[in-house]
């Protein structure tokens, strides 16, 4: 088997998520763009590749039970094992004036595609590649989550962040739940699993508003993707440090 580790982000085919593919790529690793639109994968596949990059296309749809199955297929056909995977795809649903979701008139169905993505998917995802994951030395398991996610910066007058957003929010904070419990059932093995706020970054997500770049919100989800042995696990990062739950 080859020495050379191999990575997959999922939405790697733009934004942060691009931004961890050609972080990873640039460490050495071969990485896995999963991505479900099949064009803009292989663009981003062929803009890694420009810089030096060893990428390669995995069609993948996180909603999609036979789409991530084929992905783990895919994975090992290529690869035989898989060391990191970066939990990145995301979506944050219909959003009202000023970038709102309003509990009181928030559409169940808004909900249960924002949850089916940021919370379902990262399951689906994981499991699927846990076999693949567990052939691996060290392995990582990074989820992007977000500063939303985080119930004592949202309930903090002093840290109280940006509009309500009934959907997107919540989703980010069962994610980060989530990844305590992953933690928790791998704890005693070489499995590290943990959470990362990119910052707000400006991507198409929001419309490009935000101060941080790309490139500034690859960084945390790097730093755990390659953490060494006996690292953190179950926690939730940002560049200054822990984030508060």
């Amino acid at each position: 088997m080859s020495e050379t580790k191999t990575a997959l982000v999922t939405g790697a085919n733009k934004g942060i998520g691009y931004q961890i593919a050609a972080g990873l790529g640039g460490l050495g690793y071969r990485v896995g763009v999963g991505a479900r639109d099949a064009v803009r994968r292989e663009t981003a596949v062929g803009r890694l590749r420009g810089v030096g990059v060893d990428a390669f296309g995995v069609p993948l749809d996180v909603t999609d039970d036979r789409s991530v199955t084929g992905a783990a297929e895919l994975v090992e056909r290529l690869a035989g094992r898989l060391d990191v995977l970066v939990n990145n795809a995301g979506i944050s649903g219909e959003m009202g004036p000023g970038w709102e979701q309003d509990p009181t008139a928030l559409d169940l169905e808004v909900l249960r595609r924002v949850v089916d993505t940021n919370v379902m998917g990262v399951v689906r995802v994981t499991n699927a590649m846990l076999p693949l994951l567990r052939r691996s030395a060290s392995p990582r398991i990074v989820n992007v989550s977000s500063s939303v996610g985080s119930l004592a910066r949202q309930t903090d007058p002093r840290t109280g962040i940006g509009p309500v957003m009934a959907a997107y929010a919540p989703s980010k904070s069962f994610l980060n739940a989530l990844t305590v419990q992953y933690a928790r059932q791998f704890a005693g093995t070489n499995i590290l699993v943990n959470a990362a706020c990119p910052g707000l970054v400006a991507t198409d997500f929001n419309g490009f508003h935000g101060p941080r770049t790309p490139e500034q919100g690859a960084a945390t989800p790097i730093r755990l993707a390659t953490l060494p042995d006996g690292g953190p696990t179950g926690s939730f990062f940002e560049d200054a440090g822990v984030v508060p739950w």
